[in-house]
């Protein structure tokens, strides 16, 4: 689902105008940049939980080179689904 469809659809769900559904998206979206780049988890009630996990920086080497890299240190963020959505996924 591409983000304006998405907009379409919350905005019907939720009986709101796109423009105010856009601002909600771009809002949570900046917390969870904010939030992550400190490394804390967020957790959403019948959702799940977006965990930040720190790679530090790392030498690795090219198997078919056998050239050294430096990769750079980075924030993942892992998404875990709550059993609430789990179970309402499974039944539909």
């Amino acid at each position: 689902m591409q983000h304006k469809e998405l907009v379409e659809r919350l905005s019907k769900s939720l009986n709101r105008n796109k423009s105010d559904i856009s601002k909600l998206l771009e809002a949570l979206s900046n917390v969870v940049k904010e939030r992550c780049s400190k490394l804390d988890s967020i957790s959403v009630p019948r959702f799940g939980t977006l965990e930040a996990i720190n790679h530090k920086e790392s030498i690795e080497t090219d198997s078919e080179t056998g050239k050294r890299m430096l990769i750079p240190p980075r924030v993942e963020v892992h998404y875990t689904a709550s059993n609430v959505l789990k179970k309402k996924l499974n039944q539909s």
